[in-house]
């Protein structure tokens, strides 16, 4: 699959800002299934530092400074992606759950890079922390012997089935176990609370941010900017890897599905945070379009 994407954030200032330090994770990656070209970023007004590096995760960070009076800060991004199928998952693994963590439990010595760096996927977070909810939660699906992604992929359904998609519910400071006692959030709370999962029975699941195209109402045209960031997981399979899964749409990320950077929680994937002096109150505005190019648009999913 091949796309235009197009992200624009506007930040509107009730007064005048003198100076702002800011950061921005909003580039794509480029990995093996994805290619990023003619990425570019504008920002207005034009700052006077800018400079893109690589965070502990591997994420495009752009890091700009504004030092003149300023009402209004805009940052559009513009990219072709090309998609193409992730690497084949293990569907045939015959590791029970319960050995997975305890490859993630054997002495560092014992253990190979990949699983020593998804230990950091274990422990607790910023918006996620293991508790015996979550645990008990996830308990009906990781069963005593359980195939390890046999369990993974029912405790995906599970979320998707149960749990209801309401956007006004929710901020990102809910706490997870408000989630789960109302069975209500959005993408961002669904991926925090299946990782809390994950992470309760000590398995690693690491935060993905991204994007993917979305469909109008049958019959309508799409609205440009109607398009949204989305959230979802993937889960370490020791000697395999990373097995990306969606739980607000009960199903595994494919070529739709555009990545723009993975942490241990949304707090090492913000889009864009800084501070400034002055500005007052601000209102903040996003406008996302991720437009096929060459291809038929898949069927509408949930952001």
């Amino acid at each position: 699959m091949k796309y235009q994407l197009r992200h624009t954030t506007r930040y509107e200032y009730s007064g005048p800002v003198s100076l702002s330090h800011n950061e921005a994770r909003i580039l794509p990656r480029q990995l093996s299934w994805q290619r990023c070209d003619n990425t570019r970023i504008e920002i207005i007004p034009a700052p006077v530092r800018q400079r893109e590096r690589t965070d502990f995760f591997g994420n495009r960070v752009v890091n700009f400074s504004l030092e003149s009076l300023h009402d209004s800060l805009e940052v559009h991004v513009f990219s072709e992606v090309t998609t193409s199928a992730r690497p084949a998952q293990d569907f045939f693994s015959s590791m029970a759950w319960e050995s997975a963590v305890a490859a993630l439990r054997e002495d560092w010595r014992d253990s190979n890079a990949d699983t020593l760096e998804a230990r950091l996927y274990v422990m607790d977070s910023a918006f996620v922390q293991a508790h015996d909810h979550l645990a008990s939660y996830a308990a009906k699906s990781f069963t005593p012997g359980r195939n390890l992604i046999e369990a993974i992929l029912d405790l995906n359904t599970r979320i998707f089935t149960e749990f209801s998609y309401d956007p006004g519910f929710t901020t990102v400071a809910t706490p997870l176990a408000e989630v789960l006692a109302s069975r209500r959030g959005v993408c961002q709370d669904f991926a925090h609370l299946t990782i809390g999962c994950l992470r309760s029975l000590g398995l690693a699941g690491r935060y993905v941010s991204g994007y993917m195209e979305t469909l109008p109402p049958p019959g309508q045209e799409k609205l440009l900017g109607a398009d949204a960031t989305h959230a979802w997981l993937a889960v370490f399979i020791p000697g395999w890897g990373w097995l990306e899964i969606d739980p607000t749409n009960g199903c595994l990320p494919d070529e739709r599905y555009i990545v723009l950077g993975w942490g241990r929680d949304f707090a090492d994937v913000t889009p864009l945070k800084g501070v400034m002096t002055g500005g007052g109150e601000h209102v903040l505005s996003v406008a996302v379009d991720v437009l096929p190019l060459g291809d038929e648009p898949g069927e509408g999913v949930l952001v």
